[in-house]
C-alpha cells in the first residue's frame, strides 16, 4: 500500500518539472548545489538520488539545470553556472579537463552488451532507399550534436566495426538534439544516433526506422558525473556527499532495472516501476504515468551500481579523439580522472 500511496504522489509531481530548474527538498540550513544534465532515463541514478532525498540527507540542496547537448554542460562547469555535470564524454570536455579545468569522478551510463543503448535511427526515405543495417552507413549522412560529441565517437566505432572509415560518413553537427530529430524527420539527414526513448518516440510516430543499436556493436563508458578541479579543491567535503548520494542513487536504479531472467531478459518488478515513475518527472515532464513508466522501463542503460568509471575504456576514448583530431595532442587520459570519491565509497 505504501509504495503504491508513494507511486500516486509521484506521478501527480510530474507537471511540476515541465520546465526551467528542477529542486530536491530544500532546508533552509541546506548547501546548494547545481547540477547539468540532459532528460535522459541514463541520468536516472541521479533523478533517484534527488527524489528520494539522498542529497538531502548530505545536507544539499540540488538544482537541476536541463541543457539540450552534452558538451555544453562541461563548459557550464567550467564558467560556474554549474557546479557537476552528468551527460556523455565529449571532445569538448576531455579537451577542457586536458588544460586542468575538469575532473571525473564517477560513472553515469555505459553502453554494455545485452542491455539497452543508443539507437541508430534512419530517415524514412534513407530506409526505402536501402539504409536497412548500420554496414550501410558509409555514403551516407549521419546528423550530431557537435563534432566530438558522443555521438561522432559512436559513428567511428560503427566504422570501425563495419570495415569502413569515418571520412566514408557526412557528419552534420546539429548543435542539439531536437535539431537532430527535426533533421531525421524531414530527410535532411540519412540517420542519427540518439538516446533509446527519443528513438522510440521517432518510430512510434512513424517518422524514422531502427537499423541498430550501438550496445550490440561497441561496448564503452558512455557518460560520467564531472565537476570543475576548483571546486574539488575548495569544496572537497561538498563533493565528497554529492558523490555518496549520487552513487545511492546509482545502486537504486541498477538494483530495479538491470536484473536478467533464465532467458536474459530484464525482469521488472512493482519497484521499478516505482522508480521509473521518479526518473519519467524529469524525462517525460507531464506526461501520464501510466505511458512514463513503460517508456523509461523500455529505455534504461546499463549504469555501474557503484558509479565507478571503466578507466582504460576513456583512455581509449582518448586516444581515439587525439587520432582524429578532436583532442589535443598532450592531453593525458589518466590526470583527468579523479578516482579519490569511488576509492573513499567501495
Amino acid at each position: 500500500m505504501k509504495a503504491l500511496q508513494r507511486l500516486a504522489a509521484v506521478a501527480t509531481c510530474f507537471v511540476l518539472g515541465a520546465f526551467g530548474v528542477v529542486s530536491g527538498p530544500s532546508p533552509a540550513s541546506a548547501e546548494t548545489v547545481k547540477v547539468g544534465v540532459l532528460r535522459y532515463v541514463s541520468s536516472g541514478g541521479l533523478f533517484l538520488a534527488v527524489e528520494r532525498g539522498y542529497f538531502k540527507a548530505e545536507g544539499l540542496d540540488v538544482e537541476l539545470k536541463f541543457f539540450e547537448a552534452a558538451q555544453p554542460i562541461a563548459v557550464a562547469v567550467v564558467s560556474g553556472d554549474t557546479d557537476f555535470g552528468v551527460t556523455a564524454l565529449t571532445g569538448g570536455f576531455y579537451n577542457l579537463a586536458g588544460k586542468g579545468a575538469l575532473r571525473l569522478i564517477g560513472a553515469q551510463a555505459m553502453e554494455k552488451k545485452g542491455y539497452e543503448g543508443n539507437l541508430v535511427v534512419a530517415s524514412n526515405e534513407a530506409f526505402a532507399k536501402g539504409l536497412t543495417s548500420v554496414d550501410k552507413l558509409a555514403g551516407k549522412s549521419v546528423g550530431i550534436s557537435q563534432v566530438g560529441s558522443s555521438f561522432h565517437y559512436q559513428v567511428g566505432q560503427i566504422a570501425t566495426a563495419k570495415g569502413f572509415k569515418l571520412s566514408d560518413v557526412a557528419l552534420k553537427p546539429l548543435q542539439s538534439l531536437p535539431n537532430m530529430m527535426a533533421a531525421l524527420k524531414t530527410s535532411q539527414v540519412d540517420a542519427i544516433i540518439i538516446a533509446p526513448h527519443l528513438a522510440k518516440a521517432l518510430v512510434a510516430a512513424g517518422e524514422g526506422k531502427v537499423i541498430g543499436q550501438v550496445s550490440d556493436i561497441a561496448e564503452y563508458q558512455y557518460g560520467g558525473l564531472f565537476t570543475g578541479t576548483a571546486t574539488i579543491e575548495k569544496r572537497r567535503d561538498m563533493v565528497q556527499r554529492f558523490f555518496r548520494a549520487y552513487q545511492k542513487g546509482a545502486a537504486a536504479y541498477a538494483a530495479v532495472f538491470l536484473n536478467k531472467g533464465p532467458d536474459g531478459k530484464i525482469v521488472f518488478n512493482a519497484a521499478s516501476d516505482e522508480a521509473a515513475t521518479e526518473i519519467a518527472r524529469y524525462v517525460y515532464p507531464g506526461e501520464p504515468a501510466e505511458t512514463a513508466i513503460a517508456k523509461v522501463k523500455a529505455s534504461a542503460f546499463f549504469v555501474e551500481e557503484k558509479a565507478r568509471l571503466d578507466v582504460n575504456d576513456i583512455a581509449s576514448q582518448v586516444a581515439w579523439m587525439q587520432e582524429n583530431k578532436l583532442v589535443d595532442a598532450g592531453v593525458d587520459a589518466h590526470k583527468l580522472v579523479d578516482l579519490s570519491f569511488i576509492e573513499a565509497n567501495k
